[in-house]
């Protein structure tokens, strides 16, 4: 299966993009890959079905949050939509509104484009820097009660000399004559469907409005710097492996006063020497002698913060499963704490004394020692299946 692609990208938008622009973006898409527009082109289709799914999360505050700081590993179903998982009829259903107003009521009545997705809006471009990403081990331990981490990064940061403007001085700095300020041009062309009207970046400044007329000695005129960082962050229990954190505002700076970009912790989960994670659940296996469960005994287990007293019933059978409710991993959701799952498991010697021999012949003969499984014995193996299915 492919992997996803990052929502923000599949609609065109930067992270700090308002819900007016998401919507506008998503419109715009929608118009690009509309089936109508697209007939009997199924990768148009695909990519229709992705821009849905991509607004509905972004254009839902709490999902969007959720995304933010988890991407699609902490959405866990919470999207709504997957593509190629749901009809067209599902999102005329769900976004009815959006193209009812981006096509006039019928996909066949445009009259133009302009004012409605293939327009930017007119005010001064605002740079942001780029994203950094980095990856975090952590241990069960560190998991399971959240953790603090500090971390040394390298990244660009505004020039101490110039304040980031990178001009020497304030009087340095001049309007863009071509874009007059606004950091923005537009461009009106005539195409089949009517009149589109663009707007784009000032190619003569980038999009800021300004010109250097004396750049800053120490970063050449971009407003950066190159520098490091000592950077705290918590990370909240029960996250798990492929999860990603956002740290907002601590990537790269952005030249000319721009938007920090963010830092991106990935996770990596330890593996642990005796515990085995399934989900929020831990899964041990204990091993102990035959003798132990035939008469019984008390046995210790591994927990996340120690070992565990546990007691063995007189007669446990092989593959017994023990349930230490709430010794697991908390839910990254705060719906609960996972369970300390024991496996029994009989060890056999693979070589005995004669005396020992002797004694195992002795008790061959009792009639205590014939197999007689009870029901809960036969069906050990479609419990065990049915608690993992």
């Amino acid at each position: 299966m492919a992997e996803k692609r990052d929502y923000y990208e599949v609609l065109g938008v930067d992270r700090n993009a308002t819900a007016d622009e998401i919507k506008k973006a998503y419109r715009k898409k929608a118009i690009q890959y509309h089936p109508d527009k697209n007939p009997g082109d199924k990768e148009a289709e695909e990519k229709f079905k992705e821009a849905a799914e991509a607004y509905d999360v972004l254009s839902d505050p709490q999902k969007k949050a959720r995304y933010d700081q988890y991407g699609h590993a902490g959405m866990n179903g919470q999207g709504g939509f997957s593509a190629g998982g749901f009809s067209m009829e599902d999102i005329f259903s769900q976004f009815g509104d959006i193209f009812g107003s981006a096509f006039g009521g019928g996909f066949g009545s445009f009259g133009g484009f302009s004012g409605f997705g293939g327009s930017q809006s007119s005010g001064r471009r605002v740079q942001r820097g780029s994203d950094i990403r980095i990856r975090v081990k952590l241990s069960l331990k560190e998991i399971a009660h959240g953790v603090e981490k500090k971390v040394k990064i390298n990244k660009t940061v505004a020039c101490p000399d110039c304040h980031g403007r990178g001009a020497a001085s304030e009087a340095d700095i001049r309007t863009c004559d071509n874009c007059h300020g606004s950091g923005m041009v537009t461009r009106v062309t005539q195409t089949i469907l009517g009149q589109m009207q663009t707007s784009s970046p000032c190619p003569h400044c980038g999009g800021t409005g300004k010109k250097i007329t004396n750049p800053c000695r120490k970063c050449n005129g971009s407003g950066l710097v190159k520098s490091s960082e000592e950077i705290s962050f918590k990370i909240p229990a029960g996250v798990a492996e492929g999860m990603q954190l956002t740290v907002q505002g601590k990537g790269n700076a952005a030249p000319n006063g721009g938007v920090n970009g963010n830092l991106l912790v990935l996770i990596e989960e330890e593996k642990d020497p005796n515990l085995v994670r399934e989900e929020n659940d831990l899964i041990y296996t204990l091993y102990i002698s035959a003798p132990d469960a035939i008469l019984g005994c008390d046995a210790e287990v591994p927990g996340i913060d120690g070992k565990l007293k546990i007691k063995i019933d007189p007669g446990t059978q092989p593959g017994k499963m023990l349930r230490l409710r709430g010794k697991g991993i908390p839910d990254v959701n705060g719906y609960g704490t996972g369970d300390l799952l024991v496996f029994v498991q009989v060890w056999m010697p693979k070589k005995v004394s004669k005396v020992e021999r002797e004694m195992l012949e002795q008790m061959r003969a009792s009639e205590s020692f014939k197999p007689d499984p009870d029901k809960d014995d036969r069906n050990l193996f479609e419990r065990v299946k049915k608690m993992f299915s």
